[in-house]
C-alpha cells in the first residue's frame, strides 16, 4: 500500500456510487445530532465535520440553523456532490479538500465531528499528526466527537483496512490532550441490510495548568 493513492480511490468511489449505495449512508445522522443536543452546542458554534463526504449531516445542520459549518474530505468529488445537492445553501458552508492526517486548519473549532475518518488512519505517524491537529485547533472548551468501527465491527471499509477501537483504546489514544465524557456503541444498518458496530466517544479538551 506504499503507493496507494487515497484521494484517487475515494474520488473513484464517489464517481461510481450513488449516495444511497455506500455502506455509510444514513438518512438521518441521529447519533451525531444527539451529541450536539447533549452538549447544547449553540447555533453560532464553529463546527467542522471531518471526512464528511456527501453525508446528510451538513444539510441537517443548515436546517437546524447552524451558521458556521466546515466540511472536510479527501475527495473533491464527494464535496462537489454535496454542493450540487445544497444549491445556493452551499455558499453558507466552508469546504476543504484535504487529507485529515495532514491538513492545516486556519480556524479554531467549538465542535469537531469525525464519523469514520479516524479509523482510516492506521499508521502511527498519521494518528499522532491528526490528534495533534485537533488539540491545536479545538477551542479550550471545545467538544470532540469521534466515531469508528468497534472491535466487533468490520476490519475493512471500501476495500481499505481500518483500525478498530474500543472505549478503552480510544480513550488511551486521546488521553494526552482530552478527557473522555461519554462513549456509546451503535449498530449502523447499511443500505445492504448488514450491521456495522461503531464506537462513538465524546471528549473535552484537558485544561493546561
Amino acid at each position: 500500500m506504499e503507493n496507494f493513492d487515497k484521494q484517487k480511490h475515494w474520488n473513484s468511489i464517489y464517481q461510481t456510487k450513488e449516495l444511497k449505495d455506500v455502506s455509510w449512508y444514513q438518512p438521518t445522522p441521529k447519533t451525531s445530532l444527539d451529541f450536539l443536543t447533549q452538549f447544547n452546542v449553540p447555533k453560532t458554534a464553529k463546527i467542522i465535520d471531518v471526512g464528511g463526504g456527501d453525508s446528510l449531516l451538513v444539510d441537517t445542520l443548515l436546517d437546524l440553523g447552524y451558521t458556521d459549518i466546515t466540511v472536510l474530505d479527501i475527495s473533491a468529488t464527494s464535496l462537489e456532490r454535496v454542493k450540487n445537492r445544497l444549491g445556493e445553501r452551499a455558499l453558507r458552508v466552508k469546504w476543504i479538500v484535504a487529507d485529515a492526517a495532514t491538513f492545516k486548519p486556519t480556524e479554531q473549532y467549538d465542535f469537531w465531528h469525525d464519523r469514520a475518518a479516524f479509523h482510516f488512519l492506521t499508521q502511527e505517524q498519521e494518528i499522532e499528526n491528526y490528534i495533534d491537529i485537533i488539540q491545536q485547533r479545538i477551542k479550550p472548551k471545545g467538544i470532540l466527537v469521534i466515531g469508528t468501527f468497534s472491535e466487533q465491527g468490520p476490519k475493512k471499509c471500501s476495500g481499505i483496512e481500518i483500525k478498530q477501537y474500543s472505549e478503552t483504546t480510544m480513550t488511551e489514544r486521546l488521553q494526552k490532550f482530552f478527557e473522555k465524557v461519554k462513549c456509546i456503541t451503535v449498530d449502523h444498518t447499511t443500505p445492504f441490510n448488514t450491521i456495522q458496530n461503531f464506537i462513538f466517544c465524546s471528549f473535552k479538551k484537558l485544561q493546561q495548568a
